[in-house]
């Protein structure tokens, strides 16, 4: 799909590139940056690991759940408006009746958790049991209110939908949709045991990441299926998606969305309304994080401060981030294995995007 060799296109600052490798080599641990724009590779670099090395994604890994259930809307095998209960009967149960597909894919469906954000991620390794208690949960906030981030049911949500819809697991589904047709080797949501010996460690700065880091390298949770958080793969891999994404929803003749699929996909929902339950501000559509400056301009933005709000993208803990801005005809993906407390990590991500964004200026449409 793309060519490995950074190439000097002319239309970046190579200085600039050089400043965001370097931004990315000075954080803690291993890293893995890409950049792809107007579709040739102009920056490939790893630091503490190959090329190949395998990252947990955290909440990066969430825009394959959504981009599957976009991909079954266009075929007519789902609608958005449709009840979740209409697919799946026993999620109507105590209040959930009315909460939508969409509802979900725009973190409105009022169900941030089960049970509680810990009893939910210790759990997270069990499908079945994440499914039976989002069956017997009641929801939180009225579905279709404001913004409550399903940080892990958002997976066990749209994944049990579509294994309803189409009759087949969750992880044979997006390994015949997206990986391969696009050629996504390195990708895999939960990591089997051939690929085992190249996954990447999560290293804790602090007492409490470094407790989160420890439960998070265990084999059996690495190994799960966990759409929300679960997906390994490369900063490689994670670039061909977004450049398809960049470039329209297609790259070299694989179409992963029709132009107007991708449009619904990314149009903004909300433009920076402080979340229930993470309490920050973020633009989402359905499907991704936006970039832009959103209603407190000044805050680190994994995308940038500066970013396009035609920009998106998923971050993922602050350790972990891809994007793509239609506008620069530009992809990106930034994979660390550092978990540093939410601020520092903040800060890192908008360092990294803003050396980028000031070597890739906007180009001509």
């Amino acid at each position: 799909m793309l060519d490995w060799e950074e190439r000097d296109t002319g239309n970046v600052d190579r200085e600039g590139l050089r400043s965001a490798a370097g931004l990315a080599r000075q954080r803690a641990g291993a890293a893995q940056l890409v950049v792809v724009r107007d579709g040739a590779v102009v920056l490939d670099r790893a630091y503490g690991c190959a090329p190949d090395a395998l990252f947990w994604i955290f909440s990066t890994s969430k825009p394959f759940v959504a981009l599957l259930v976009h991909r079954l809307a266009e075929r007519g095998a789902l609608s958005l408006d449709d009840p979740l209960a209409k697919h799946w009967p026993e999620f109507g149960a105590n209040g959930k009746d009315a909460i939508t597909i969409r509802h979900v894919l725009r973190h409105r469906s009022g169900l941030p958790v089960a049970r509680s954000p810990l009893r939910d991620a210790l759990a997270m390794t069990d499908w079945t049991a994440s499914v039976r208690a989002i069956e017997r949960a009641r929801p939180r906030f009225a579905p279709g209110g404001g913004p409550a981030y399903q940080y892990v049911s958002y997976g066990f949500l749209l994944g049990e939908l579509l294994q309803r819809v189409t009759g087949t697991p969750i992880r044979e589904l997006l390994a015949a949709e997206i990986l391969g047709p696009l050629g996504l080797r390195d990708t895999h949501l939960g990591l089997p045991d051939a690929a085992w010996p190249r996954h990447v460690p999560i290293r804790g700065r602090g007492a409490g990441p470094a407790a989160t880091a420890a439960y998070l390298n265990r084999r059996p949770l690495r190994q799960a299926v966990i759409p929300a958080a679960g997906v390994s793969t490369t900063a490689r891999d994670l670039a061909v998606l977004y450049a398809a994404l960049a470039a329209g929803g297609a790259l070299d003749g694989v179409r992963v969305l029709r132009p107007e699929s991708l449009r619904a996909a990314t149009t903004p929902t909300s433009d920076g309304t402080v979340d229930a339950l993470i309490r920050l501000p973020i633009r989402w559509s359905q499907g991704f994080q936006l970039g832009g400056p959103g209603l407190f301009p000044q805050r680190p933005k994994p995308m940038g401060r500066t970013s396009s709000p035609q920009a998106f993208g998923h971050n993922g803990s602050n350790v972990c981030v891809a994007w793509a801005d239609p506008t620069r005809r530009l992809a990106v993906a930034y994979l660390t294995n550092d978990l540093p407390t939410r601020s520092e990590g903040a800060r890192a991500q908008d360092a990294v995007a803003e050396a980028l964004l000031a070597a890739c200026p906007p180009l001509p449409a």
